[in-house]
């Protein structure tokens, strides 16, 4: 078991994204971003056109990620990204394209 003092502190945030963001390979590119980053989560499609997104790992990784999700990859046109703090202790392996 992890020393507390020494494990990293995690945030879990919940994103919403719009704009143009189905379509151009935005929650591909996501999932590659966020390997390389080392966060994990998940990003899916909804209905309305919109990309939503659960990004979770150290506030540093965090805090790239929604960097990064508010440009997106080359074709994408981000329009609006609505954020929101989730306190859990659900904790995900790897990041992936639901």
């Amino acid at each position: 078991m992890q020393d507390p003092k020494t494990a990293p502190h995690i945030e879990t945030v919940r994103v919403a994204i719009s704009g143009v963001v189905q379509g151009v390979g935005y929650r591909h590119a996501t999932v590659r971003r966020a390997h390389l980053l080392g966060a994990t989560g998940w990003v899916q499609n909804l209905p309305d056109g919109t990309v939503e997104a659960v990004v979770q790992g150290t506030p540093d990784q965090v805090d790239h990620m929604l960097e990064w999700l508010r440009r997106g990859p080359p074709g994408a046109d981000v329009k609006e990204v609505t954020t929101s703090r989730e306190y859990t202790d659900k904790r995900y392996i790897r990041f992936e394209q639901l």
